[in-house]
């Protein structure tokens, strides 16, 4: 079995154009690979770099150096050097990102929000709504608020958005960035269910989890991100 995704010799560095030019550096030779079906936890003490290395898979920060491979349609390319109309497609099928905090979307309904990446990939609106609907009901957020735009929402009914919007499509790689922070422990047990339903479906899922019982209830590996890689 090939890996999902896989970086080769990976490096991140930052310049401070208002210091000087000032560089750091932030990941170096990084190596890592994660199989359908696996989830891997990113460990290190803050500033190591590990939300860095989540926002280089995803595309938000490109690489400085090496290679992020992703099996995409059946091929293996480099996310490194993908253009933006390639990296649109990707997100659209292959990568899916829960970020810790909810991107909100003015006046857009929360179904509508949940179901977009759906609709986007050509479902049905009405079929899209119904699976929005249900993952947004088990995350125990009230259909009362499925109308309304998350805007005013507490910070843990809008992560539970965030969550059912990167679960509904059934990414074949799924990045998590500390998925339960801000949820009580109904919640995270909902989570919980979730990773591990995903895992069964051949998911390879890299995640951030400071959850310490959730992470070593979802992760069958750790891999460290080493603080000599990076400056806080």
């Amino acid at each position: 079995m090939s890996p999902a995704i896989r970086t080769e010799a990976l490096g991140k560095s930052f310049t401070l154009h208002l210091q000087g030019g000032t560089r750091i550096p932030v990941l170096s030779g990084v190596d890592l690979a994660v199989e359908p079906g696996e989830c891997v936890a990113l460990a290190g003490p803050s500033g190591a770099g590990k939300s860095t290395l989540m926002r280089c898979l995803y595309g938000n920060y490109g690489a400085g150096s090496g290679r992020i491979l992703l099996r995409h349609r059946g091929a293996e390319l480099d996310l490194a050097s993908a253009d933006a109309r390639l990296m649109r497609e990707v997100r659209r099928e292959t990568l899916g990102y829960v970020s810790q905090f909810l991107r909100v979307i003015p006046r857009v309904p929360t179904l509508d929000i949940v179901a977009e990446p759906l609709v986007a990939r050509g479902m049905p609106r009405e079929a899209a709504r119904a699976r929005a609907a249900a993952l947004l009901t088990r995350l125990n957020l009230p259909s009362a608020l499925h109308a309304l735009p998350p805007a005013t929402f507490s910070g843990g009914e809008q992560q539970r958005v965030n969550l059912a919007r990167g679960f509904a499509p059934g990414y074949p790689v799924l990045l998590l960035d500390e998925p339960t922070a801000s949820l009580d422990a109904a919640n995270r047990a909902v989570v919980l269910g979730l990773i591990e339903a995903a895992k069964a479906q051949g998911t390879a899922i890299i995640g951030i989890f400071h959850d310490t019982e959730i992470r070593d209830r979802v992760a069958d590996r750790l891999f460290e991100v080493h603080p000599e890689q990076a400056f806080a």
